[in-house]
């Protein structure tokens, strides 16, 4: 985990371990956050009704960390990634490596300058990575599990590592539609208060794997 090429917090490179587990190819769509709510009477995200993002298969916006629990425990056996299943996920098997594809500069991205005009693409529109997983790094930032601590690298566990016990603010990752450059670094964290709500932020489902 981390890079030599980002921000203080995403150093010290640590090597960590993993169990198995399962993520959704996508992020969370509208279509799908729409069953739901209809299903559990939770209060829509702000923009529900925005045509910007309407698309039963834009990513579903404007959740806070709280909403995107929810929507797991509704589905029961779900959960959301930690930073680092998250991170190993976005790396698609290249290590160490930039992007999800590799090195090459996101503006060589197929159509990077056109794409993400006033929202957010449906989720899948990009070609995978390494792992057949769709917009990871970009597209709307995703919430991750933990609690967020600049340093945590300096002490985190080698296996398994959860994020801090506690903090103000909830991790996330990737790149967004509204950013200058819209495709961040594998690397690269984020974080904001768990009951923030943005325009950027959706989410993607994880699972321990099941044998």
């Amino acid at each position: 985990m981390g890079s030599e090429k980002g921000q203080d917090n995403e150093r010290p490179i640590h090597r960590v371990w993993l169990d198995e587990f399962s993520l959704a190819e996508c992020q969370v769509t509208h279509a799908e956050y729409a069953q739901f709510l209809a299903a559990t009477g939770h209060a829509q995200p702000a923009h529900w009704n925005d045509p910007n993002f309407v698309s039963p298969e834009q990513p579903v916006v404007a959740v806070s960390w709280f909403d995107a629990v929810a929507y797991c425990e509704w589905l029961a056996g779900f959960r959301l990634p930690t930073e680092a299943e998250w991170e190993f996920a976005a790396r698609g098997g290249f290590e160490q490596q930039l992007y999800p594809w590799g090195n090459a500069p996101v503006f060589e991205r197929p159509g990077y300058a056109t794409r993400w005009a006033q929202a957010p693409e449906p989720a899948g529109t990009a070609p995978p990575n390494g792992f057949g997983l769709y917009d990871m790094c970009e597209n709307v930032h995703e919430w991750c599990a933990d609690w967020y601590d600049p340093g945590y690298y300096a002490v985190s566990p080698a296996d398994n590592p959860p994020g801090p016990p506690s903090g103000n603010r909830r991790a996330s990752r990737g790149g967004a539609w509204r950013h200058h450059i819209k495709i961040a670094r594998c690397a690269a964290r984020s974080s904001i208060p768990p009951e923030f709500c943005y325009a950027d932020y959706g989410f993607r489902v994880a699972a321990n794997s099941r044998r």
